[in-house]
């Protein structure tokens, strides 16, 4: 029998194990980051700030797949904590320019043992690992490139 709804069905959706895994997995984050003051969209712009140290916000905002929104209300807080600095583009004062504080670079070293906590508590092998990140990429490659 040919079930004209099935496609209604939440067991046939990509979206939801996506959504529930991606929920799981900011949670597992949580206890970890509250030892650093962080909430989940705070640590991921830190990342980017120690890898770049200093970025304008669309920079970020594209990066991290977020609305400008949503950013400024995190850099106020990230600013609020001495973790970032943020000013003006000398410039273009259209742009806002975020720079890491000492006291956010120190942070950094607190951090290092979030990716090997949250690691552990996942029981994939390496090959899945890398084929889940592959087609995760994939699709948010898709989406950018086509917002371009």
């Amino acid at each position: 029998m040919n079930d004209p709804y099935a496609a209604l069905r939440l067991k046939n959706q990509l979206c939801f194990p996506l959504y529930a895994v991606s929920n799981m997995i900011t949670r597992k984050y949580q206890p970890l980051l509250e030892k650093l003051n962080l909430t989940y969209t705070q640590y991921i712009v830190m990342m980017v700030l120690w890898e770049e140290k200093r970025v304008n916000e669309k920079f970020l905002c594209e990066t991290l797949c977020l609305k400008s929104n949503t950013v400024t209300p995190l850099l106020k807080k990230l600013e609020a904590k001495g973790f970032v600095r943020k000013e003006k583009d000398r410039d273009d004062e259209r742009n806002l320019v975020i720079t890491l504080t000492e006291a956010g670079e120190r942070l950094k070293e607190e951090a290092l043992c979030v990716p090997e906590s949250i690691a552990k508590q996942f029981h994939l092998s390496p090959e899945d690992a890398a084929m889940l990140y592959r087609i995760l990429y994939k699709l948010l490659d898709e989406e950018k490139e086509k917002k371009q």
